[in-house]
């Protein structure tokens, strides 16, 4: 269950450190590997429409169901997971949590993201209905980046002229950063992935305890 969600984060790495060179010269492998608001917006008037909505569709519903799992099965557990990833986030979480008690089908579909849906999972939100307004928010998620692209096509235009011009040096200085940030977080027990596989093995502990008490 962990090992998916660790290749998508693995991704979106590899896109950021590579982001000059995807920008330019392939932008739809971009949004492929990193999702992100930003990379829809900059390529939005770089790609056919029919690849933008496939491929963004797909992609940001990838880790959707991994997440929605995690919480249905493990609960408060993935919650408790979620919330000690930095403090930062462990305040959103908490307020996410407030939020999802008053108006789930809101913010499933507003903000289809990864702690939603560990929510969605965790209170138990029925599969099709999550299905349905994860579907819809991810739609309308990239029609509205897909309008906001359209808007400000010419700045977009300029700006990715200008990464090309700067690609090599530019590219340089991505991959440093993103391998430097990436050890540093390792260093100090903050990287996603060793976060993600911490989980996994807490999670394989508790299914072992409850696996190794005795039947009544």
């Amino acid at each position: 269950m962990i090992t998916p969600i660790i290749v998508l984060v693995a991704c979106s790495n590899l896109g950021t450190a590579f982001f000059p060179t995807l920008v330019t010269e392939h932008p739809l492998l971009l949004i492929a590997l990193a999702p992100t608001n930003r990379n829809f917006v900059l390529v939005a008037n770089r790609v056919d429409p029919v690849s933008f909505y496939l491929v963004g569709f797909l992609r940001l519903l990838a880790p959707d169901p991994f997440f929605f799992i995690l919480g249905r099965w493990y609960g408060e557990s993935a919650i408790s997971w979620m919330e000690r990833r930095t403090p930062t986030f462990g305040q959103l979480m908490r307020t996410l949590e407030r939020w999802f008690d008053k108006a789930r089908w809101p913010l499933v579909t507003a903000v289809p993201n990864n702690p939603v849906c560990l929510l969605a999972g965790a209170a138990g939100m029925s599969v099709a209905l999550f299905v349905v307004l994860d579907v819809v928010g991810t739609v309308g998620r990239l029609v509205l980046l897909r309008i906001v692209g359209d808007i400000f096509a010419t700045p977009i235009a300029w700006f990715v002229n200008l990464v090309g011009q700067y690609r090599l040096p530019l590219l340089a200085l991505t991959i440093t950063v993103v391998a430097v940030t990436s050890i540093r977080e390792w260093r100090a027990g903050t990287s996603e992935i060793e976060q993600l596989l911490e989980l996994e093995d807490e999670l394989g502990q508790r299914d072992g305890d409850v696996t190794d008490e005795p039947l009544p």
